[in-house]
């Protein structure tokens, strides 16, 4: 049995462990990655990568379903929804092997099959079940993300229940779905399948769509949805998931009980971290409602041991991991990183209209005590959404009363996930309202909606 030993050690190839594998060898770290799957992880393989690609075939579809709009007209409209899952899947598999190419281009040597810490310093690599290779490494960064979560209620068989693995990857479009959970993965998977004619069924515990966003967005992209098609049932509770020829959800809510009959059921309740079978209990590592439990930096309660991204807890997010992944590097490497600012991130949910935010909501920045300053600015008074027919949503800025400081940015509407990144710098450079009324934005274009949110908190919008 073959040994080696390295400075820095990653079990998991996702978008936390390859970042960090990289940013190790870049600081001079003899690095490796151990990934028993293709590198990228469920984020580039199974998450946020393919299912955007479809998210793009959606949106084409739409557009050609409302072309007579723009004065094209089209016989009869057609999709091959095969080829729809094809394309995805070959956008995956070009990027995998892009990281393979970063794998190689920066000298860190992939192991490929699955990694289990033995001792402190000690991890074992087992291929179909059997070891084959035992690793020292002075550093063990575990990166070994998460999985969709299950209950007992909900039985998945990858068939008639499935998760959104499977549903990037049927082979039919399904006359009926049932989704249970109307968090990004579940508003995501709602608007593909109903664009292409699925009767999509969304099912939300709590009282709205996308509960982590600001009420007033979820409103109305809750709205927009309906008028879609999409059934949406909130504050309802799955009872249980009784499978036949049609598949029962049995629900509960104010109404009382009822059966919602569909071909198929998705289910999107959230993720559960990947803490099994890796060797967490040879070293006594710390574990919290279901999570690795970290400092500031990575570092669990052990020495030299490591944890980022999901496997590391909420918020459950790729470029969360990524940057966990960074600092946690340069932590071992005493550059002295500044932890992750929890206020301070980007959100982002790629249906139609698109949702993006960072900071607060209203209701969280009032209950913290603020008194704020709301700015809004609906894409409607916008030129440019006008131009390009995509006139739904709003920008809505909130804004500290007594500095002016930005507190939170939220965004319904077409091409938010993109126009959110001058607010992630913006709030990361504690830039004030002046600051963003004052910056000069290029006419037309989407982002001048920003601009005039932020002159609206003050009753000084030009447009509306």
């Amino acid at each position: 049995m073959s040994k080696k030993e390295f400075d820095i050690l990653v079990i998991g190839g996702g978008p936390g462990g390859y970042v960090a594998a990289i940013k190790s060898s870049q600081l001079g770290f003899k690095t490796a990655i151990v990934e028993k799957e293709k590198l990228g992880g469920v984020c580039l393989n199974w998450g946020c990568i393919p299912t955007k690609a479809l998210l793009k075939n959606a949106e084409v579809y739409n557009y050609f379903k409302h072309s007579d709009e723009f004065g094209i007209t089209h016989k009869e409209l057609k999709f091959d929804f095969k080829k729809i899952i094809e394309r995805s899947r070959n956008v995956a598999q070009i990027n995998s092997k892009g990281i393979e190419y970063l794998m190689k281009k920066n000298k860190i040597e992939h192991i490929s099959g699955s990694g289990k810490i033995l001792g402190k310093n000690l991890v074992t690599i087992s291929k179909d079940g059997k070891v084959v290779e035992e690793i020292k490494a002075k550093h063990i960064i575990i990166a070994t993300g998460g999985r969709a979560k299950t209950i007992p209620t909900i039985k998945v068989d990858e068939k008639n229940v499935i998760t959104s693995k499977t549903a990037m990857t049927l082979k039919t479009l399904p006359k009926s779905m049932t989704i249970i959970g109307a968090g990004a993965i579940g508003i995501e998977f709602a608007y593909f399948y109903n664009t292409f004619g699925t009767k999509v069924t969304l099912i939300e515990m709590l009282p709205n769509i996308l509960p982590m966003e600001d009420k007033e967005i979820s409103k109305l992209l809750e709205s927009n949805f309906k008028k879609q098609g999409i059934e949406i049932l909130t504050e309802t509770k799955v009872e249980n998931v009784v499978e036949g020829k049609k598949i029962k959800t049995v629900i509960s809510n104010k109404s009382g009980k009822k059966e919602i009959e569909s071909e198929i059921v998705l289910n999107a309740i959230g993720i559960q971290a990947n803490i099994e079978n890796i060797g967490l209990e040879n070293v006594g590592i710390k574990i919290e409602k279901g999570f690795i439990v970290v400092d500031d930096f990575g570092k669990t309660n052990v020495d030299g041991i490591y944890a980022i991204g999901d496997v590391a807890g909420p918020p459950l997010l790729a470029h969360i991991a990524s940057k966990e992944g960074i600092i946690c590097v340069e932590k071992i490497a005493g550059k002295n990183p500044n932890p992750i600012d929890w206020e301070n991130f980007p959100s982002c949910t790629y249906c139609e209209p698109q949702v993006a935010s960072i900071g607060m909501t209203e209701e969280k920045a009032i209950q913290n005590g603020y008194k704020i300053k709301v700015g809004r600015f609906p894409f409607s008074a916008s030129g440019k959404a006008r131009a390009i027919g995509k006139t739904d949503g709003l920008v809505k800025l909130i804004f500290d009363e007594k500095y002016g400081e930005l507190l939170g940015a939220h965004i319904l509407g077409s091409e938010a996930t993109e126009m959110i990144a001058e607010l992630s710098v913006a709030k990361t450079l504690e830039t004030t309202v002046e600051g963003i009324a004052h910056t000069i934005h290029a006419h037309p274009t989407l982002s001048e909606a920003i601009m005039e949110a932020a002159e609206n908190a003050y009753g000084k919008s030009i447009h509306i």
